[in-house]
């Protein structure tokens, strides 16, 4: 027990410690400073002569936000003679009609756009992206979520960023539509500021590795050819082929002056989906890419810091591993039997280098971002805590992946918290089991005095109660008539 214990707390040091150094890069790049990112200055116009552009907007059973998507990208600052739309829909139910509809209406008004439906899903999201390329005519190729809403002048601020013919992707910065609309949404939005403001833009400009996002970007079509095209093996299909391009010697910018602002999950169901798509698609990568990368002529640091971004996903088995561990290993500690002595709690006292790490990395990143990021910081408790509430389900999800076991592409459920049937998980019983335990432990360290344990102790009942809350919240919203929301 004290060896699993002391190896979850060096592992996650040890990712703890690669966000410190990239903290520590990023105030090296002078990107620290007061207020909101700088207003850009105004976007070049565009040459009749210039690059066409195809943008690519993958849909499935999407009823709420897809008129509103279409319409933005209609409304692309962008001469239409080099725009086209493809609308890649693989629905099964009225979104396929509504699309059509729209489709429709700006194509009488002159916009080049058309509705590619596929009878199936095979591939899922990277098959419909495939599948549209082939039938593309653009030299670059945009993509969006359904749940993006792109500004008119986003194509005419990207491309310029194609200022090398080695610039193969170019990927702007996600904003949030409702980051403040619930406990939920604010927690999401915190660790997603840190993603792009800190960790996509410190390995950009540091020249390693980074990844498209999935949306909010542009590739060069040639490109997605050279890297071997979207391949459905891994549920992360963003990833697997951000690396396969980079490994051909393609080179990505990441522009964090561009904001595309999109909705966050509103209920844990939808977060819940999503955070096992992402953790399970990136574990599928990492055993499809990591050998690759190794394997390559790149620089050290590439294949290291690459390594971190691939295998990011293993902090939750740890997290999960500390959880279990932590109140039994200090109590019997107190108690006196066999067991970890002083010094070995004091060895793992290093372990708040880690922690040191992460606190930094959101800190410099709402600070980059936000001018009131003094405020916004003192929620980085309650972000810690909710991402150790997720950490069962993502375990579940690395699990699978390292297993290689095939699981359905699950999309996120968006535009409103009541325009799906919500889906509680079986796993909701051992989350709620996970918070008693927690508690217990927490009254326990408390009882017999060992202080110092208390914080971290503290942190896992709230992470696991903070989702057994929601689990029980959605639980009552299952029951509730569909369009309907519980008072409470």
């Amino acid at each position: 027990m004290p060896i699993l214990y002391a190896i979850a707390t060096f592992v996650m040091t040890l990712y703890g410690a690669n966000l410190l150094w990239l903290a520590v890069m990023f105030v090296r790049n002078d990107r620290l400073k007061d207020g909101p990112v700088p207003p850009a200055d105004a976007p070049p116009p565009v040459d009749r002569d210039g690059p066409a552009v195809t943008v690519q907007l993958p849909l499935y059973n999407e009823p709420v936000v897809c008129e509103r998507l279409i319409d933005a990208c209609a409304a692309l600052d962008y001469p239409r003679s080099l725009l086209e739309i493809q609308v890649l829909d693989d629905s099964t139910d009225e979104t396929t009609a509504i699309v059509a509809r729209r489709v429709a209406h700006w194509q009488e008004r002159g916009v080049d756009i058309t509705l590619v439906h596929r009878a199936d899903r095979g591939g899922y999201k990277a098959g419909a992206l495939k599948n549209g390329l082939r039938l593309a005519r653009g030299a670059f190729i945009a993509i969006f979520d359904a749940d993006f809403i792109p500004a008119p002048d986003f194509l005419r601020r990207m491309l310029p960023h194609f200022d090398r013919p080695d610039v193969g992707m170019v990927q702007a910065r996600w904003g949030h539509l409702n980051a403040g609309e619930s406990l939920l949404t604010r927690i999401q939005a915190f660790g997603l500021d840190a993603h792009f403001a800190l960790e996509q833009f410190v390995r950009n400009r540091a020249g390693y590795f980074m990844n498209f996002n999935g949306t909010a970007g542009i590739w060069r079509r040639a490109c997605i050819e050279d890297g071997g095209d979207w391949e459905s093996d891994t549920l992360a299909e963003d990833l697997d082929l951000s690396y396969r391009a980079q490994l051909k010697g393609w080179r990505f910018t990441f522009v964090g002056d561009i904001e595309v602002p999109a909705e966050l999950p509103r209920d844990l169901d939808a977060l819940r989906s999503q955070q096992f798509r992402w953790t399970k698609g990136a574990t599928e990568a990492g055993r499809k890419l990591l050998g690759r990368l190794w394997r390559s002529g790149e620089s050290r640091g590439v294949k290291v810091e690459g390594t971190f971004q691939l295998t990011a996903h293993f902090v939750f088995p740890c997290i999960l591993a500390a959880a279990l561990l932590h109140a039994p290993l200090l109590l019997l500690n107190h108690l006196g039997y066999d067991g970890p002595g002083p010094l070995y709690f004091a060895f793992l006292g290093f372990g708040l280098i880690g922690f040191f790490g992460f606190f930094l990395a959101q800190l410099f990143a709402q600070r980059a971002l936000y001018p009131d990021w003094l405020r916004r910081v003192a929620f980085f408790p309650l972000f810690m805590a909710g991402s150790i509430g997720l950490a069962l389900n993502n375990t579940r999800a690395l699990a699978l992946g390292l297993a290689g076991k095939r699981t359905p592409f699950v999309r996120t459920p968006k535009g409103g918290t009541t325009t799906h049937r919500l889906r509680i998980s079986p796993w909701s019983l051992f989350e709620a089991l996970l918070a008693a335990y927690s508690l217990a432990g927490l009254v326990a360290v408390t009882a017999y005095g060992e202080w110092a344990a208390v914080p971290f102790q503290a942190m896992f009942a709230l992470g696991f109660g903070l989702v057994t809350a929601y689990n029980f919240r959605d639980l009552r919203r299952q029951r509730a008539p569909l369009g309907t929301t519980p008072r409470g």
